[in-house]
C-alpha cells in the first residue's frame, strides 16, 4: 500500500514529491509536537527539531508525548514517536542550546521555519531574523484555547516588532500577540470577548505572560501550518503578517 494514497485527489504525485524533499525546521515543542506529526503524516519526510526541554507529566494535556516519554528529552521522544509512524523519514533532532551561530547554521538547512517559542524567550526574535535574512518564511502558531491564530513572517515583510517593542514581548510574553489579534477584530468590529476575558484571567495569574495552553488550539496550529507550508511548497499566496490565519468553533456557530 502506497504510504500517502490518501492524499491522491488533493495532493499530485509531483506535488508529494517536492513535499518529501522540503525540509522543516520546528523550534518549541510544544505546539511544535504536533505540527511535526502531522506534517510527518502529510508527507514532510525531512524534519529537524529543536528543544532543550524533557517532557513533563502536567504537560501531556496539549503536547504530543506520553506517559512513557516523561523524564526524556521532548526532541528524543519524539523522533522515536515520528519513525515509528514512518522509519524512512529523516528526522534530526538537537537538544542542546544554540547560540547565534548554531542557529544560523541550522536555518541555512531548511527551507521554512516554525517558531514555536513563546515571545518572552531571548531567542525567539533571533530565529525569525536569521531565518528571514535567509529568504526562508517563518510560521508563529499561537495557542488561544479554543481558538488558534498563525503569524507568517515572510522574508522582507512585516516583523512582529514592527507592531510591538521587544521590551513588551519580553515582559507580557505571549499576551503581546494575543492582544495584537483582539485588537485587529475590535478595529473590524468583530470582538472576541471570551478571548479578552480569558487574557484578563491570566494577567492575575503571578507569571501573566501565556494563556494556558490546549490541545484543541495545538491540533487547530498542527493543520494550519502544515497546510500554510504546502502552500509555501507550491509557491502558492501565503497570508502574511501584519495580517493572520485565525480560526476557532467559538466563532463557527450559526
Amino acid at each position: 500500500m502506497k504510504r500517502y494514497e490518501q492524499n491522491r485527489i488533493y495532493i499530485s504525485t509531483e506535488a508529494q514529491a517536492r513535499i518529501r524533499e522540503f525540509r522543516v525546521l520546528i523550534v518549541g515543542m510544544g505546539m511544535g509536537s504536533s505540527i511535526a506529526e502531522t506534517m510527518l503524516r502529510m508527507g514532510f519526510e525531512r524534519i529537524t527539531l529543536v528543544d532543550t526541554a524533557i517532557v513533563e507529566a502536567q504537560l501531556l494535556s496539549y503536547e504530543n508525548f506520553t506517559m512513557i516519554d516523561v523524564g526524556i528529552p521532548k526532541v528524543e521522544a519524539l523522533r522515536t514517536r515520528l519513525l515509528s509512524i514512518n522509519p524512512d523519514a529523516t528526522i534530526v533532532v538537537h537538544a542542546e542550546k544554540l547560540c547565534e551561530e548554531g542557529i544560523s547554521m541550522l536555518v541555512h538547512k531548511n527551507d521554512v521555519i516554525i517558531n514555536c517559542l513563546p515571545l518572552s524567550d531571548e531567542f525567539t526574535l533571533v530565529w525569525d531574523s536569521i531565518a528571514t535574512e535567509q529568504g526562508l518564511y517563518v510560521l508563529h502558531p499561537c495557542n488561544i484555547g479554543f481558538a488558534v491564530a498563525v503569524m507568517v513572517i515572510k522574508p522582507g515583510g512585516t516583523s512582529l516588532t514592527n507592531v510591538c517593542s521587544v521590551r513588551e514581548m519580553r515582559s507580557l510574553g505571549d499576551l503581546t500577540a494575543v492582544k495584537y489579534i483582539t485588537d485587529y477584530f475590535n478595529y473590524w468590529v468583530r470582538p472576541k470577548l471570551w478571548i479578552e476575558q480569558a487574557m484578563a484571567k491570566c494577567r492575575k495569574e503571578k507569571a501573566p505572560r501565556i494563556l494556558p495552553q490546549m490541545s484543541l488550539a495545538a491540533t487547530y496550529a498542527a493543520g494550519i501550518c502544515t497546510s500554510v507550508v504546502y502552500r509555501i511548497v507550491q509557491g502558492e499566496y501565503v497570508k502574511s503578517f501584519p495580517k493572520f490565519y485565525y480560526y476557532s468553533e467559538c466563532d463557527d456557530l450559526d
